[in-house]
């Protein structure tokens, strides 16, 4: 058991930049064990010695990993979402869950911008394309942003961020957040209306909501049948907010124009998957976040956070008295 003069061992389940493995190794008080890349068997095996684990998304912290992790008290993410950690598990046992929402928002919001751009342009199809010898420029027309209106299905960060660069391209921009204020959105220079309001007028449709309970197919087959049969969506949130099977069938029956996906509800996505085989889809593999600059900030600001947690936690161990003695000075 960790106490009075002796450290906390943190896990690095999947990679973390070297300044962040840094950050954490020049911390008295902790010991770190890089094991990126660790299987699920194992993760549940050997997590019981460790007082922190950290990981991106990868690696799914179940049940199964919290209950086996006795003396767990600090579970990280190094990124946006906790939705690959069982939360309501972790509460229960009064571990603290962490994550860095604030360091891939430039550069979510500009992948966002990249897939708009490369649907609405073909870009993808004009690549491929042009490599099989081919130079069909009028089945390749595309179409403009500007002029046009794009929705948001939330108003966040990350939407708040693509919301300023859709206004630079001449957009109108709609929102969909219970959460933003009246007054935040005339600062972002965007019409708060409800989400039906964003469907059935929006050219492009862009989602920016955390999967919960709540969000779950938020965009299902009535929500795709108010748009307009020339509208597209992006969703580079998460896969599960979009109805994959409803998606499927609207786009199938031209009920939108398109749709560009960084996300899907099951990852990783076979190369058979039905949505991949049409000519109307963009679809990468999760790259919102996939930047060296955005990879950076969340290492560092998730080994910051695990930090700070456990050294509080140290010091409050370290400055327990036993009965009848007194505390030597402030533990702090």
């Amino acid at each position: 058991m960790t106490g009075a003069g002796s450290s906390f061992r943190v896990l690095l389940a999947d990679e973390i930049v070297p300044r962040g493995v840094e950050i954490l190794r020049e911390t008295g008080g902790l010991e770190v064990d890089d094991r990126a890349g660790i299987d699920a068997s194992e993760l549940k095996a050997i997590i019981g010695a460790y007082d922190a684990l950290i990981v991106r998304s990868r690696t799914k912290v179940t049940e199964a990993v919290l209950e086996a992790g006795k003396r767990l008290k600090v579970v990280g993410r190094a990124g946006v979402g906790v939705d690959n950690i069982d939360v309501g598990v972790a509460t229960r046992k009064g571990i603290v869950v962490l994550n860095s929402p604030g360091g891939n928002v430039i550069s979510a919001a500009e992948h966002t911008m990249a897939l708009m751009l490369a649907l609405v342009r073909r870009i993808p199809q004009a690549d491929a394309s042009l490599r099989r010898g081919e130079w069909d420029r009028k089945r390749l027309r595309g179409t403009e942003l500007y002029g046009k209106t794009l929705g948001l299905a939330g108003g966040g960060r990350i939407g708040s961020e693509v919301a300023k660069r859709a206004r630079s391209f001449g957009m109108h921009v709609l929102a969909y957040d219970p959460y933003l204020s009246g007054e935040r959105a005339e600062q972002l220079g965007v019409e708060l209306v409800s989400l039906r309001g964003v469907l059935e007028r929006a050219d492009v449709v862009s989602v920016h909501v955390p999967l919960t309970d709540e969000t779950r197919g938020l965009i299902g087959a009535k929500e795709l049948a108010l748009m307009k049969p020339s509208a597209y969506l992006v969703n580079a949130a998460r896969g599960g907010v979009v109805d994959e099977q409803a998606l499927l069938a609207a786009l199938r029956e031209g009920e939108i124009a398109g749709a560009a996906l960084d996300v899907f509800e099951e990852e990783p996505v076979a190369g058979d998957h039905p949505l991949l085989g049409l000519e109307n889809v963009v679809a990468v593999p999760h790259l919102g976040a996939a930047t060296r600059e955005a990879q950076a900030r969340v290492g560092i600001e998730i080994c910051e956070a695990v930090r700070d947690a456990l050294i509080g936690e140290l010091a409050e161990t370290q400055g327990r008295k036993p009965a009848g003695e007194e505390a030597p000075g402030n533990a702090r």
